[in-house]
C-alpha cells in the first residue's frame, strides 16, 4: 500500500472553490463532453422500486428490485426518524465549520480515514465537485472515534447511535437478498465473513457549482463493496442511476433509505444481483449533503460466486478475488463506471 502514501498534488477544498465566488468551473474539474450530466433524464414519475421491509412479502420485492434495478428505496426500516435527521444536521455543521478546524482531519490515500476531496490519485485526473468525510465502524481494530470530528459537540455521540442502527437495517437487508436467492437467510452473512464483515461511512458534502452542467459531483461508478445505504439530502436530490439506456433521477421519499448492491454481491450472487452504476449531479442554487453507509465482507476473505449458485447451465462468472485486492483499484483510479468487475469476468 506504499503507492497510496499520500495525494499526487496539492489538496483543493472544492468548498473553498464554491465560496470563492469564481463564475468559472476549474478546468480540472470540467468532464469530456461525453461524461457531463443530463438534466433531461428519463421522467419523473420513473423511479426506483419502493420496498416496506416490515412486509411479509420483503424477500421476493428485494430480490426483484436487485435484478432489475440493483436500488431500491427502504421504508419501515426501524431506523429512528430523529436520528435520522440529527446525523444529516451534525455532518451539515461539521462541513461549515473554518476550514483549519477541517484541516486537522485531512485524509491520505492510505486509508481514506478523515477529511477528503478526491478518490484516486492519477496524477492530473479529471476530480469530481465534493467533499467528504470517511470513517470507520469495523472492524474494531479500524475503528477509533478520536479520528471522527469532535465538533460539532453532539457527532461523535450521533454517529456512534447512527452505526449501530444502519448496521442491524443491514443485516436486515443481507438477510432478505439472501432468501431472495432461495438460499437460507445467513448465506450471504457467511460468505462475507460471518461477523467480521467491515463497516464504513462516507458522508458527501456537495457545494453549489456555478457551471453545473459541465462537472459531476461524484462520477458513474458501481460501488465496490457489499451494500449501501444512502441517507439523501432531504431537501436536493442529485442522485442518479443508470438504467434502460439512460438516467434516472432518484426522488426520494421522506424518511427512507436509497439501497443498492455493490460488486461483491454481484460476484457472489453469480450476477443474478447487479451492481449499478450511479452519479452524482451538482447544481448552481443549493449545496448538498447525503452519507452513504457501506456494509463490506471481511477484507482479507476471497471472495467467489456461492457454490449454491453455480451450476452446468451458469457457470461461475468471475475469479476469486479478496476485498482488500479489489478496493485497491478504485483507490488508484478513483470511479470508472464498471469497468473494475467486468474485469473479473472468468468467462
Amino acid at each position: 500500500m506504499d503507492c497510496l502514501a499520500d495525494w499526487p498534488e496539492p489538496i483543493v477544498r472544492v468548498q473553498s472553490l464554491s465560496d470563492s465566488g469564481d463564475t468559472i468551473v476549474p478546468s480540472r474539474y470540467i468532464k469530456p463532453p461525453a461524461d457531463r450530466p443530463c438534466f433531461e433524464s428519463l421522467p419523473c414519475e420513473v423511479n426506483i422500486p419502493v420496498v416496506d421491509l416490515g412486509d411479509p412479502d420483503a424477500a421476493s420485492t428485494v430480490s426483484k428490485a436487485c435484478r432489475d434495478w440493483g436500488f431500491f428505496q427502504a421504508v419501515n426500516h426501524g431506523v429512528c426518524r430523529e436520528l435520522m435527521n440529527s446525523a444529516r444536521e451534525v455532518w451539515r455543521e461539521f462541513f461549515h465549520l473554518p476550514m483549519e478546524t477541517k484541516q486537522a482531519y485531512s485524509n491520505s490515500p492510505k486509508t481514506y480515514e478523515g477529511y477528503g476531496s478526491r478518490l484516486g490519485i492519477e496524477k492530473g485526473a479529471i476530480l469530481d465537485w465534493g467533499d467528504y468525510y470517511y470513517l470507520h465502524f469495523s472492524p474494531p481494530c479500524l475503528k477509533s472515534q478520536a479520528k471522527w470530528p469532535a465538533l460539532p459537540v453532539f457527532l461523535r455521540e450521533t454517529v456512534e447511535e447512527y452505526g449501530k442502527q444502519l448496521t442491524k437495517m443491514s443485516e436486515r437487508v443481507m438477510e432478505l437478498l439472501s432468501l431472495g436467492l432461495g438460499l437460507d437467510r445467513g448465506r450471504l452473512q457467511r460468505g462475507f465473513g460471518g461477523e467480521e464483515v467491515g463497516v464504513c461511512m462516507r458522508v458527501n458534502y456537495y457545494p453549489t457549482c456555478p457551471q453545473p452542467d459541465l462537472t459531476l459531483g461524484l462520477s458513474s461508478h458501481s460501488d465496490p463493496g457489499g451494500i449501501t445505504v444512502l441517507l439523501p439530502d432531504d431537501k436536493v436530490k442529485g442522485l442518479q442511476i443508470r438504467h434502460g439506456g439512460g438516467w434516472v433521477t432518484v426522488q426520494p421519499l421522506s424518511d427512507s433509505f436509497i439501497v443498492n448492491v455493490g460488486d461483491q454481491i454481484q460476484v457472489l450472487s453469480n450476477a443474478i444481483y447487479r451492481s449499478v452504476e450511479h452519479r452524482v449531479v451538482v447544481n448552481s442554487a443549493t449545496e448538498r449533503l447525503s452519507m452513504a453507509f457501506f456494509y463490506n465482507p471481511r477484507s482479507d476473505l476471497l471472495l467467489g460466486p456461492m457454490p449454491e449458485l453455480v451450476s452446468q447451465d451458469r457457470p461461475a462468472m468471475y475469479q476469486p478475488m479478496t476485498f482488500d485486492q479489489y478496493r485497491l483499484y478504485i483507490r488508484k483510479q478513483g470511479p470508472r463506471g464498471k469497468s473494475h468487475v467486468e474485469s473479473l469476468k472468468a468467462i
